[in-house]
């Protein structure tokens, strides 16, 4: 066999293997995911520059088909190249068709009956995704370098994946997170007391471990429901920032809070934030 086909083939084989980044390719699309009674979807994966250790860090990421407009692969180089980061392998998961119901708190529906398939979600990832990624780039299972992040309902899904699952989700990061989400639609008092995250966090036993990051823009609606003066958006994530000190949290330690000037319920405020978010949770030197 000439020597040119014989390494042809090695390379074609070698690509097969567990555990092996494709080097030159910026992404794949993971196979052999079982969905369950989930819609299947695409679920890609993007490969950090230099290629894949066992302890190179892994990022879930919610709302998967955004990641374009979240510049995620530019700004994953950059940092790359300023050393500032561990680069990690990033899991896009596209949303579903079922999105409402899908990205809400498992086992607590809103007042509409929304996030019915919460808990059947997380299961997917946990189950599903994160062993599949495991067995085919060989990365840890260490929940210190698993984090999950997304926005919007996306961010309300993150925050739970990582609170009802720190043996898996050491980290998160909370992008316009849906903190609105409510069991009692009736009246504004009805709104402001029964959001339901909120509720999570107050009825807990005992808080999870993990390392919670929030970004919110200070233009991302118009609505104030109590008339205060600031926005429900913050508010809702201020208010659960709060929440989350009271029951033991730290900011500056497992706790960060930033809020954008300006920004808005859209993806080039999350891409414009994403930096931060890198730098908090992977830094370089962790």
């Amino acid at each position: 066999m000439p020597a040119c086909r014989f390494l042809a083939l090695w390379f074609v084989r070698l690509l097969a293997l567990p555990g092996v980044a494709i080097f030159g390719a910026s992404s794949e699309v993971l196979p052999g995911l079982t969905f369950g009674d989930l819609p299947p979807r695409e679920v890609r994966v993007y490969l950090p520059p230099g290629g894949v250790t066992p302890s190179t860090p892994v990022l879930i990421a919610l709302d998967g088909q955004m990641m374009k407009e979240w510049r995620l692969e530019e700004t994953l180089a950059a940092l790359a190249a300023k050393g500032a980061v561990v680069p990690p392998l990033v899991v896009a998961i596209t949303a579903g068709d079922g999105r409402l119901d899908e990205y809400g708190l498992a086992g607590l529906p809103d007042y509409a009956g929304r996030g019915g398939k919460a808990a059947e979600f997380q299961r997917f990832v946990i189950a599903s995704v994160l062993p599949a990624v495991r067995a085919r780039y060989g990365v840890t299972a260490d929940p210190a370098r698993t984090g999950v992040f997304g926005a919007s309902l996306g961010g309300l899904a993150a925050f739970d994946l990582a609170w009802r699952h720190p043996d898996v989700f050491g980290f998160a990061g909370i992008f316009s997170g849906s903190f609105w989400w409510r069991g009692d639609n009736s009246s504004p008092a009805a709104q402001q007391t029964s959001r339901l995250a909120h509720r999570r966090v107050r009825e807990t036993p005992v808080p999870p471990p993990v390392r919670l990051w929030f970004a919110i823009g200070t233009a991302e609606e118009k609505d104030d429901r109590d008339g205060n003066g600031v926005i429900d958006a913050v508010q809702d994530t201020t208010e659960l920032v709060d929440a989350l000190v009271l029951r033991g949290f730290r900011r500056g330690a497992n706790l960060h809070y930033t809020e954008i000037p300006g920004g808005k319920h859209h993806e080039t405020t999350w891409a414009q934030a994403l930096p931060g978010f890198l730098d908090w949770a992977l830094p370089a030197t962790r």
